[in-house]
Order: C-alpha cells, then structure tokens, then sequence
C-alpha cells in the first residue's frame, strides 16, 4: 500500500465513497461508505445541536436508557395523535441528561419528529413533566395539536421546543380615546417595531418614537392628540 499522503485529495464526497477501518466486535478491516458513516451519526446522536435531543421509540414502557415510550407500553403503528402520556429517560440516546431542558420547557409547545422522515411528526403541548417513581424516568403528560403519520418502533426520534407561533410576526394595536400630547404604549412584543399612528378620523399622524425598552415605547405629538399606534 503506498504511503497515504501520496493520494489524492477529493473535496466533493458522495453518499458511496468509502474509508478503511476496523470493526470493533472482530477488528477486521472493513469499508465504511460516507452515508453509513452519516446515518450512524444521525441515528445515535452523535452530533449535538443546541435544545435538540434524541430518543429511540420502545414499545416497552420505560424501555430503557435513551428511550420514549408510552404509558401502558405499546404505540407503534398508531397515529401521533395516541400519545397523551408518555416516558422519558433522563438521558437521551448519546447519554447526555436532559431533566434540566425538559423541566425549563415545561407548559410549553414540543415537536417529537422521526429523525429521517421530517413529515412523520406530532406536535404538543408538554403539560407536566415529573418524575417516575423508577427515577431513571420522567412522566410527560401531552394535548396533542397537530401532526402527521405513525409511531415506528424501535425508531430514533428528536424532540425540541416547538411553537408556530416564535415564527410569526407580531403586531400590536394601543387605542388612545383621550386627547394626549404624549403616549406611553406597553406592547410586550420583546422588540422594537415600527410604528404608524391615526387619528380618530383614520388619518395619518406624525409624532416622535421614543424606545423606552424592547416591551414599551412613548409617542410625544406637538399637541393633544387621540386615535390608534399600529404597531408591527
């Protein structure tokens, strides 16, 4: 065999290329193609994305480390909208813990997806999280709110902190019915958006914005004045 810089180097790599390695069980040589060596990282967790986490499907309640399961055990085969209670490991496939995330996420809305299926999916609201009286579980109850598909055993799936609506933008209306030459609007958007102001006869008026945080905002006329601040 020559010496390994001696060939060349190829910066495109496709699904069938291949490395020499050894495997772990009879350490023979063996080839490994790159998309084997991708849907291993894949399936197992292997690389780590920020509030993503991992879980294999068990038809087995509390199957095990780096499990989901549902309560009563079974579920495969049925639609995402089965799935009212449900157990969670403490660790995920790749044995990183994720009380903590879960418990910080609690009331809010999750997508539990099929890792390499993106349209086999449910989306919920994660009710209560608590933990089980085997302590290497956690109980999550669900509302289910949409979804596709069926549950697959034995399936890797991801969970994250999901909410349509994160994705949406956000518009505020503040109604001033007394004159004012000044405008103090608490909108609760966590940002700073533009804003168009009327009068009560629908037409367009002019004042200074003043951001007084990302929540709040002042509006100061040249005089007494009363309409509508759409803001977006």
């Amino acid at each position: 065999m020559a010496r390994i810089n001696s060939y060349p180097y190829d910066a495109v790599v496709k699904d069938n290329d291949a490395w020499i390695g050894t495997e772990a069980s009879n350490r023979r040589t063996k080839q490994y193609t790159a998309k084997a060596v991708a849907e291993y990282l894949n399936i197992n967790a292997k690389v780590n994305i920020g509030g993503q986490m991992s879980f294999k499907w068990s038809d087995t309640e509390k199957g095990g480390p780096g499990t989901i399961s549902k309560e009563g055990s079974g579920g495969a085969g049925a639609g995402f909208n089965a799935l009212s209670n449900i157990f969670l490991s403490v660790t995920e496939l790749n044995g990183q813990n994720v009380v903590g995330f879960l418990d910080y996420i609690k009331t809010k809305n999750i997508l539990i997806g099929q890792g390499n299926q993106i349209s086999q999916f449910g989306h919920y609201t994660l009710n209560t999280y608590t933990v089980d009286t085997n302590p290497l579980y956690y109980k999550g109850g669900l509302t289910y709110i949409g979804g596709n598909g069926t549950i697959v055993d034995e399936q890797q799936y991801t969970l994250i902190h999901f909410d349509i609506s994160d994705s949406e933008d956000k518009t505020f209306t503040f109604t001033q019915g007394v004159p004012s030459a000044t405008w103090v609007v608490t909108h609760n958007l966590n940002k700073f958006p533009s804003v168009s102001v009327v009068d009560t006869a629908d037409t367009s008026g002019f004042g200074a914005v003043t951001y007084d945080s990302a929540n709040q905002l002042t509006i100061t006329f040249s005089g007494g004045f009363a309409g509508k601040a759409y803001l977006n």
